[in-house]
């Protein structure tokens, strides 16, 4: 039993205050943290195979942390698991897909954003704007690893005006298309990043005002924009669908 220091009349030092302590942050986490820029960056290529040997290798862990990382990724779409063969990253999006993505965007987007203005409270903005923030400082690194923070705060922005609009259907709807990291995922773009940040001042603006026809108006703009940068990988490529 550690021994408890005390002061000159007996008592323990700090008597009754807590004493805040730093939580680590988990294994899991940072492996899981590493592979995800490791998949946004093509550093590991879609379709290209993951060995959880080769893995435990190279990053000097066990196989726990390494196969929960890869289960989350694959909860997100990122990563698939084929029986007697093992892990792989998901194939690209493709242009018929991409579309697709877009329009059950447009479905649902622009009218919970609407919705949002009039429910959303003042801490939930504030809370936006500081992811918001968040993906400006991003936008000045020149990292690979800084472009799929960026992608995971972007799900984070669009996910709180789901959940700031109350309908928890529509959010876990969006929430499956797992959008951001499929988009962000196709090319490093540099206009993805600065034109998005100006689109979602837009948006956090006319959430402030509660001006749901503002609000809903900038999310379909901003969805518009976005399809339009990310189209122009398959002009550049010209992949097979």
């Amino acid at each position: 039993m550690m021994n408890k220091e005390k002061s000159g009349d007996g008592e323990p030092l700090n008597a009754g205050t807590p004493i805040p302590m730093r939580r680590p942050v988990r294994l899991g986490d940072e492996v899981y943290n590493l592979l995800y820029a490791q998949l946004m960056s093509h550093k590991i290529p879609p379709g290209g195979r993951i060995a959880v040997d080769g893995l435990v290798r190279e990053l000097s862990v066990s196989q726990t942390p390494i196969r929960e990382a890869l289960s989350r990724l694959e909860a997100q779409g990122l990563v698939v698991k084929t029986h007697l063969i093992g892990y792989s990253a998901a194939d690209q999006l493709n242009k018929s897909r991409l579309e697709q993505l877009y329009e059950c965007r447009q479905l649902m987007e622009p009218a919970m954003t609407a919705k949002a203005a009039l429910n959303m409270s003042a801490d939930s903005i504030d809370a936006l704007e500081s992811v918001a923030k968040h993906m400006i400082a991003l936008e000045r690194t020149d990292r690979q690893s800084a472009y799929g923070q960026f992608a995971q705060r972007d799900s984070e922005f669009h996910d709180l005006i789901a959940a700031g609009s109350g309908n928890e259907l529509v959010r876990e709807a969006l929430s499956n298309l797992h959008t951001h990291v499929h988009l962000f995922r196709l090319f490093h773009h540099a206009r993805a990043t600065k034109e998005a940040n100006e689109e979602h001042e837009q948006i956090i603006s006319a959430l402030r005002k509660q001006d749901a026809d503002a609000a809903g108006q900038a999310m379909r703009r901003h969805i518009e924009r976005s399809q339009a940068r990310f189209a122009t990988f398959f002009t550049a490529h010209d992949p097979d669908d």
